[in-house]
């Protein structure tokens, strides 16, 4: 049986690929173990140079939370116990020592879309759609991704990507500088190689020292608060009669 995250290498780049393709590649407590486990062997092999995250097939990047499983989480503090665990692998993707790439090989939704903010640089196939949809499930989002999404685009580009809980487009989200480069689907991983190809002639001690002076730019236990504040709104509002309403909503369909 395949595992739930597979880890490929390949020429310095570190593939970790969601594989619940089934699940439109969701995230469940298997993929949040698993995740921690391969980016523990990621950053203490020096040949991995570069962390692609992408998910199984061409349709979905990753769906976010699998709702199938965490739709029997209902009080303040279930929630919170998940979304802690989620919010500290996006803060360790935040200020991983090495460059991560969100290659977003289909939709990237909710929670799916707070995991390709975390990475430093954000490539997508021109199908894919990206959006904070969280609150049409009558919550906020729970894994740090507001917090990230201030550092990594303007303000006002920002508050419309989160407030609306709209999808867009690769070509709205280019717009809004949310994705770098939209990458052909009928060759979507050699382009995402393609693209990467000027990092992979660096020496993995460059690329980790300018990432370190990126993230330098950064007070940890300020970001830290941050996130903590934004899983402590998430969860409050998870245990609120609009959210399970939402949920089931979803569900029935």
């Amino acid at each position: 049986m395949l595992e739930k995250v597979q880890l490929v290498r390949e020429d310095g780049i570190a593939w970790l690929i969601i594989n619940r393709e089934d699940k439109r590649n969701a995230v469940d407590y298997d993929v949040m173990n698993l995740l921690t486990e391969k980016l523990d062997e990621i950053e203490t092999n020096e040949q991995d140079k570069i962390v692609v995250i992408r998910g199984k097939g061409d349709q979905a990047f990753c769906s976010g939370g699998d709702l199938s499983i965490f739709h029997l989480l209902h009080t303040k503090k279930q929630a919170e116990e998940m979304l802690s665990k989620m919010g500290e692998i996006l803060f360790r993707l935040f200020f991983f020592p090495k460059p991560t790439v969100a290659a977003i090989n289909g939709t990237a939704v909710g929670g799916g879309c707070e995991l390709a903010t975390a990475c430093d640089f954000r490539l997508a196939a021109p199908h894919a759609k990206v959006g904070f949809v969280q609150g049409t499930l009558g919550i906020t989002t729970g894994w740090g991704a507001s917090t990230m999404l201030f550092e990594r685009i303007d303000q006002a580009n920002a508050l419309q990507m989160l407030m609306t809980a709209e999808r867009f487009n690769v070509h709205e989200a280019v717009n809004l500088n949310f994705i770098q480069q939209v990458i052909e689907s009928n060759h979507f991983d050699s382009g995402c190689k393609e693209w990467l190809a000027p990092f992979l002639k660096q020496s993995t001690p460059v690329l980790k020292a300018y990432k370190k002076r990126w993230t330098d730019c950064f007070d940890k236990a300020s970001v830290k608060s941050r996130f903590l504040n934004e899983i402590d709104e998430c969860s409050t509002l998870w245990e609120s009669d609009e959210h399970h309403a939402a949920v089931e909503r979803f569900l029935s369909k």
